[in-house]
């Protein structure tokens, strides 16, 4: 295990192989060991890192900084702690949120961005639907995410990888929530056209979470950027069809670098 401060905040981090580096940011509430598969798939040849971030897995629970912004600022802030080479970054849900205000910030310091399964502006025109999932989650914490987190999964997906999400998010701090509500906020269309770095969207097929439409709008915005569709994945297409993630991230590595 290894471990950095960031804004104050001690984050939890594995780093493992040697090679390009490659910076896996998980998706709301969960934490890096999301990317178990594709870690044990490409350190042999990379540079893996798996980041917890703020409130998350094993790192520190501030009591605020929970917003798109700040965490942005803290993959920053990570990258010059660890002092990495243009890395690429790859962010899960809500972390491809992350890794595009980071990109736009700071262009020159990364390789590439890889957004999987990310909602970016989806959730701007939802905020009533916001709204009832807050007052859900601070009423039943524990039932409302037993409903809501099975719908990030592709229908057959193993009850034991569900269970194991909600776990996840159940040992996270509560006020991860304040992104639940920044992201109801959040739209950068407008600012997406001028982002310089090399872009690939990673999308599951089968995500109701996320529709494909909101990728392909993205990917249509930014110069450049691609869109590759993950067959019969859902929302969590790292975990619910890791062989096939881990060959289209492959592929899309093969294109970037």
């Amino acid at each position: 295990m290894a471990y950095t401060t960031v804004d104050n905040i001690t984050l939890h981090y594995e780093d493992l192989g040697a090679g390009r580096p490659l910076v896996f940011l998980h998706g709301w509430g969960t934490s890096g060991r999301v990317w178990d598969a594709q870690a044990a798939g490409l350190m042999a040849d990379h540079r893996v890192i798996t980041l917890d971030w703020r409130g998350c897995g094993r790192s520190g629970r501030p009591a605020d900084g929970y917003t798109i912004s700040r965490l942005a600022g803290d993959v920053l802030e990570f990258v010059d702690a660890l002092e990495l080479d243009r890395p690429v970054m790859i962010g899960s849900s809500i972390a491809g949120a992350f890794i595009i205000e980071a990109a736009l910030a700071a262009p020159d310091r990364f390789r590439a961005i890889i957004p999987v399964d990310a909602g970016v502006h989806h959730f701007s025109g939802l905020q009533s639907a916001t709204d009832k999932l807050l007052a859900n989650l601070r009423a039943d914490r524990a039932g409302t995410l037993a409903d809501f987190v099975p719908h990030w999964y592709r229908p057959g997906a193993s009850t034991a990888m569900i269970d194991w999400t909600v776990a996840q998010l159940l040992e996270s701090t509560f006020r991860i929530d304040g992104l639940l509500a920044d992201q109801a906020r959040y739209d950068p269309r407008e600012r997406v056209a001028a982002l310089r770095v090399p872009t690939h969207f990673l999308h599951g097929e089968l995500d109701t979470e996320v529709p494909l439409s909101v990728p392909r709008e993205l990917a249509a915005l930014i110069p450049g950027s691609r869109l590759t569709v993950i067959d019969g994945a859902g929302h969590m297409a790292q975990q619910d069809q890791a062989d096939r993630f881990t060959a289209a991230l492959r592929a899309a590595l093969s294109g970037l670098l």
